[in-house]
């Protein structure tokens, strides 16, 4: 990120108010976690915030680098400081080039509560009293949340709640955007079997019908749904976003199923790299803190082959959309360099854009003959470089119809590992005619050896929703 600060940031903007923390495991050590400390509370006055990836370091890596305790995620505390409200996930899309979804895909996974505050312990045989203490006992009594045998020798016991009091915040962001983006909306939970997940929908479908149903109506983007904003099962969803790669929806969910849900998009999308991923808090004020980040798991193997001294072709596209998103944010409390910021911001933008169409892309889009990372930070320079001259803002690229090329995945890292000679085995053994192409009859019978051919669904509740009709463009 240096050397895309140094070559595209550093020659147009002004960063000398910029505050910069180290948040790498060394610098939480040495500093005792204060550098985190400083960091939440220069989130909260400054309200726009970009954050590289950091790690958790395993038990490996506390001993490989001489910490003295393995620090937890820096999020956590991050949520927490900044009262989060939703972390937010959309697919990125470059015009002219079709990745995964056509249209945007949106995400808002609830920030807070959920398997990720609990609090557990290992237990044996014996029993289980949970119990509630209400904060004024001489108004209330406690209650008894639950009480249960535990029979097992070897067994964990498991607490948590799901905090709803900022849902009502939520559900505004979501259906402000989805509406911004002609999108349809969806909510997410496994509230059949979680009875304790009733609330979320309770909450969203409020706040829906008294400031947004009948905005979502006018514009027509209820009609595939029965008009009326829908739940979704989260297993169900999880099968609708395989199957609705047209994009044009978004979905709303607990933290957990928000976690797990954007890792299927990224990866229908084409991989972690391709979507964003955001924290929205909120200040005392009522003012929105925003964090941009890339989504996890995009840089660390190339990150050690460039340790290495090896060549590396990294796509950056992820990170740097998080900056650019995190300056435009910012330039809302600064209406006076909020027009110099989007232009550069936009030049940014369409340089990138501009680089993969043309075929001057890294590796992951482009193939072998792709740039390395120091040739694309080079080329894409050039253009901001032409982009910023110009006295007004670039015109953003809109691709003529059907023009997109597709993204050959073969083109991703991971293909590296792909036996090929077994994929024709594999490919030849239902090519029963040996014509070169799977028919219909021929993509059955690999459907049914394989157990993946879809089944008529139950007639029940929990099942129905695989019955609608997928967002149309």
């Amino acid at each position: 990120m240096t050397l895309i600060c140094d070559k595209w940031v550093a020659p147009f903007v002004d960063t000398s108010r910029w505050e910069y923390f180290d948040l790498s495991c060394k610098s939480r050590d040495e500093t005792g976690d204060k550098v985190l400390h400083e960091a939440v509370a220069s989130g909260i006055k400054t309200g726009a915030i970009f954050k590289e990836p950091t790690i958790t370091p395993s038990a490996e890596q506390v001993k490989a680098m001489g910490l003295k305790k393995a620090f937890g995620s820096p999020n956590g505390a991050m949520r927490r400081g900044w009262n989060g409200i939703t972390i937010s996930r959309d697919t990125i899309h470059i015009p002219g080039i079709k990745l995964g979804f056509d249209r945007p895909v949106l995400f808002e996974r609830h920030a807070v509560g959920g398997e990720y505050g609990a609090g557990w312990k290992k237990v044996g045989k014996g029993r289980v009293l949970t119990t509630f203490f209400p904060e004024d006992l001489s108004k209330e009594k406690p209650v008894v949340i639950d009480g249960r045998e535990v029979t097992n020798n070897d067994s964990a016991v498991v607490i948590y709640d799901n905090p709803l009091d900022n849902v009502e915040d939520l559900a505004h962001i979501f259906f402000k955007r989805c509406l911004e983006a002609k999108v349809v909306p969806y909510v997410v939970t496994k509230k059949t079997v979680f009875k304790w997940q009733e609330g979320f929908w309770v909450k969203m479908k409020k706040v829906f019908d008294a400031d947004y149903k009948d905005k979502y109506v006018a514009a027509g983007l209820l009609d595939t749904c029965g008009g009326d904003l829908t739940h979704l099962i989260s297993d169900a969803a999880t099968m609708q976003i395989i199957r609705w790669t047209s994009g044009g929806f978004g979905m709303a969910c607990h933290n957990y199923d928000g976690d797990m849900l954007t890792d299927e998009v990224a990866q229908v999308h084409r991989s972690p790299g391709f979507i964003t991923s955001n924290l929205v808090g909120k200040r005392a004020d009522g003012s929105l803190i925003k964090e941009f980040e890339a989504s996890h798991g995009t840089v660390a193997d190339l990150w050690h082959a460039h340790l290495r001294g090896e060549e590396t072709s990294m796509n950056p596209l992820g990170m740097v959309m998080a900056l650019v998103d995190a300056m435009d944010h910012a330039a809302t409390f600064d209406p006076n360099s909020k027009a110099a910021v989007n232009k550069f911001t936009l030049s940014v933008k369409e340089a990138m854009f501009k680089a993969f169409r043309e075929g001057n892309g890294t590796r992951d889009l482009t193939g072998p003959k792709g740039l390395t990372t120091e040739q694309f930070v080079a080329a894409v320079a050039a253009d901001i470089e032409l982009f910023m001259k110009a006295p007004q803002p670039p015109v953003p690229y809109v691709p003529p119809p059907e023009a997109a090329k597709v993204a050959d995945r073969k083109h991703r890292r991971a293909y590296s590992n792909v036996d090929e000679k077994a994929m024709r085995a594999f490919f030849d053994r239902f090519d029963t005619d040996k014509n070169g192409d799977i028919s219909f009859a021929e993509f059955v019978d690999m459907a049914l050896t394989l157990g993946i051919a879809p089944e008529k669904e139950p007639d029940d509740d929990e099942h129905k929703v695989l019955e609608l009709t997928p967002p149309q463009q």
